[in-house]
Protein backbone atom coordinates (compact mmCIF):
# COMPACT_ATOMS: atom_id res chain seq x y z
CA UNK A 1 0.00 0.00 0.00
CA UNK A 2 1.22 3.65 -1.03
CA UNK A 3 1.80 5.90 1.98
CA UNK A 4 -1.40 7.98 2.42
CA UNK A 5 0.72 11.68 1.47
CA UNK A 6 2.92 12.10 -1.31
CA UNK A 7 4.13 15.72 -0.13
CA UNK A 8 4.50 16.72 3.76
CA UNK A 9 4.79 20.93 4.52
CA UNK A 10 6.09 21.61 8.08
CA UNK A 11 5.64 25.17 9.22
CA UNK A 12 7.06 26.49 11.92
CA UNK A 13 5.14 27.02 15.38
CA UNK A 14 8.39 27.68 17.48
CA UNK A 15 7.90 29.29 20.99
CA UNK A 16 10.54 31.18 22.12
CA UNK A 17 10.55 33.35 24.76
CA UNK A 18 9.21 37.22 25.29
CA UNK A 19 12.10 39.35 23.62
CA UNK A 20 14.30 36.92 22.27
CA UNK A 21 16.67 38.78 19.69
CA UNK A 22 15.23 35.87 16.85
CA UNK A 23 11.94 35.93 17.53
CA UNK A 24 9.39 33.01 16.90
CA UNK A 25 6.97 31.80 14.52
CA UNK A 26 4.52 31.41 17.02
CA UNK A 27 4.08 34.97 18.00
CA UNK A 28 4.24 36.08 14.66
CA UNK A 29 0.99 33.02 13.84
CA UNK A 30 2.43 29.89 13.23
CA UNK A 31 -0.22 27.90 14.01
CA UNK A 32 -2.75 30.53 11.78
CA UNK A 33 -0.93 29.97 8.75
CA UNK A 34 -0.67 26.35 9.13
CA UNK A 35 -4.52 26.37 9.66
CA UNK A 36 -5.08 29.13 6.77
CA UNK A 37 -2.91 26.02 4.79
CA UNK A 38 -5.29 23.13 6.08
CA UNK A 39 -7.90 25.30 4.81
CA UNK A 40 -6.72 26.20 1.45
CA UNK A 41 -5.91 22.76 0.87
CA UNK A 42 -9.70 21.71 1.22
CA UNK A 43 -10.67 24.72 -0.90
CA UNK A 44 -8.51 23.81 -4.28
CA UNK A 45 -8.82 20.16 -3.62
CA UNK A 46 -5.70 19.37 -3.00
CA UNK A 47 -5.03 15.70 -2.51
CA UNK A 48 -2.15 13.57 -0.82
CA UNK A 49 -0.39 16.41 1.17
CA UNK A 50 0.06 17.00 4.38
CA UNK A 51 0.05 20.23 6.53
CA UNK A 52 2.12 19.68 10.40
CA UNK A 53 3.60 21.63 12.97
CA UNK A 54 7.11 21.98 13.47
CA UNK A 55 9.48 22.92 16.25
CA UNK A 56 12.07 25.00 15.14
CA UNK A 57 13.15 25.66 11.48
CA UNK A 58 16.02 27.83 12.62
CA UNK A 59 14.70 30.69 10.62
CA UNK A 60 12.30 32.80 13.28
CA UNK A 61 14.39 35.99 12.53
CA UNK A 62 13.30 35.92 8.79
CA UNK A 63 9.49 35.64 9.53
CA UNK A 64 7.05 32.47 9.59
CA UNK A 65 9.31 29.94 7.77
CA UNK A 66 7.82 26.56 6.28
CA UNK A 67 9.38 23.98 3.86
CA UNK A 68 7.91 21.56 1.54
CA UNK A 69 9.14 17.54 1.35
CA UNK A 70 10.22 15.86 -0.61
CA UNK A 71 11.24 18.78 -3.04
CA UNK A 72 12.90 20.61 0.08
CA UNK A 73 11.50 23.95 -1.02
CA UNK A 74 11.88 26.34 1.81
CA UNK A 75 9.31 29.51 2.09
CA UNK A 76 9.87 32.65 4.20
CA UNK A 77 9.06 34.85 5.09
CA UNK A 78 5.10 33.74 4.93
CA UNK A 79 1.55 35.91 5.52
CA UNK A 80 -1.72 34.39 5.08
CA UNK A 81 -1.86 36.47 2.14
CA UNK A 82 0.59 34.06 0.37
CA UNK A 83 -1.19 30.94 1.20
CA UNK A 84 -3.65 30.97 -1.67
CA UNK A 85 -0.46 30.91 -4.10
CA UNK A 86 1.79 28.69 -2.31
CA UNK A 87 -1.16 25.96 -2.34
CA UNK A 88 -2.12 26.54 -6.61
CA UNK A 89 1.13 26.92 -7.08
CA UNK A 90 3.46 24.42 -5.75
CA UNK A 91 0.95 21.98 -3.73
CA UNK A 92 -1.20 21.86 -6.80
CA UNK A 93 0.52 22.94 -9.55
CA UNK A 94 4.08 21.70 -8.42
CA UNK A 95 5.87 24.85 -9.26
CA UNK A 96 7.86 26.32 -6.94
CA UNK A 97 6.97 30.35 -5.57
CA UNK A 98 10.15 32.17 -6.18
CA UNK A 99 9.58 35.12 -4.75
CA UNK A 100 9.18 33.61 -0.97
CA UNK A 101 11.67 30.83 -1.70
CA UNK A 102 14.34 31.31 1.08
CA UNK A 103 17.52 29.82 1.51
CA UNK A 104 19.67 29.44 4.68
CA UNK A 105 23.02 30.24 5.78
CA UNK A 106 25.18 26.77 6.27
CA UNK A 107 27.01 27.83 9.83
CA UNK A 108 24.72 28.92 12.09
CA UNK A 109 24.62 28.22 16.11
CA UNK A 110 21.82 27.10 17.32
CA UNK A 111 19.75 29.05 20.74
Amino acid sequence: MPPPYTRQVFVCTNRRPDGAPKGCCASKGGEELRLALKKELDAQDVKGTRINTAGCLDACERGMALVVYPEQVWYGPVTKDDVKEIVSAHLKGGQVVERLRMTLPIDRKRD
